[in-house]
């Protein structure tokens, strides 16, 4: 395999083929702007010769930089920009592990996208997933049903990672998958746009009670 190759999985094959890369495009933080750099290559299966986007995603380590397909997009995998690149590489790896019948690793990547949502929230380092969840919930950062849900994925992740004579089954795959994107969208999506929507009133309801000069 040659450097302008890439191992891909093609879309219109429906297997792992070799690609040619095509162009490159690397987007960088400028100014006072703070994001991880972003690099899509454009690729081609040497197979068919369809095409396709491919984003490179970095983890904690150099080690783990991975290209993801970016375009078409694979199904049931797309995620919010606002998750961190290195916990949405274990969410789209759970997926693949998922497309690929795989529902015991895909409950083990689960837990590992659990454990990467709590380090990267400031959870206490080497806690176990269950006291890095109960530190979320005290410090209000999920609550109720999603603290539910979050224990409900982890004991699914301890089925996954410990042997045992019962497999995941594909149904709790599924759900493990769905139950984690909510978790996700919740912590990432969903509190920063309240969180907006809040400064914007306050604002306003500021900028309204002061008096006429």
């Amino acid at each position: 395999m040659s450097e302008d190759q890439k191992v891909i999985q093609c879309h219109v094959c429906d297997k792992a083929t070799l690609a040619t890369v095509r162009g490159s495009h690397q987007i960088v933080p400028q100014g006072d702007e703070a994001f991880d750099p972003m690099t899509y290559l454009l690729v081609s299966c040497d197979r068919c010769r369809s095409a396709q986007l491919l984003e490179e995603l970095y983890g904690f380590e150099e080690s783990d930089d991975l290209l993801e397909r970016a375009w078409p997009e694979v199904s049931g995998a797309s995620l919010s920009s606002s998750i961190p690149s290195a916990v949405a590489r274990e969410m789209r790896e759970a997926h693949a592990c998922f497309k690929s019948k795989l529902y015991t690793a895909t409950a083990v990547m689960v837990r590992r996208t659990l454990e990467g949502m709590c380090a990267d929230q400031g959870t206490t380092p080497r806690k176990p997933l269950f006291k890095g969840l109960e530190e979320l919930r005290d410090t209000g950062k999920i609550e109720g049903r999603l603290f539910e849900w979050a224990q409900a994925l982890r004991v699914i992740g301890n089925q996954g990672a410990h042997f045992s004579t019962e497999p995941v089954s594909r149904e709790d795959a599924e759900d493990a998958l769905a139950l984690a994107e909510a978790v996700l969208d919740y912590i990432y999506v969903f509190t920063s746009k309240y969180e907006e929507f809040q400064k914007r009133r306050a604002a306003r309801s500021a900028k309204t009670s002061q008096p006429a000069p």
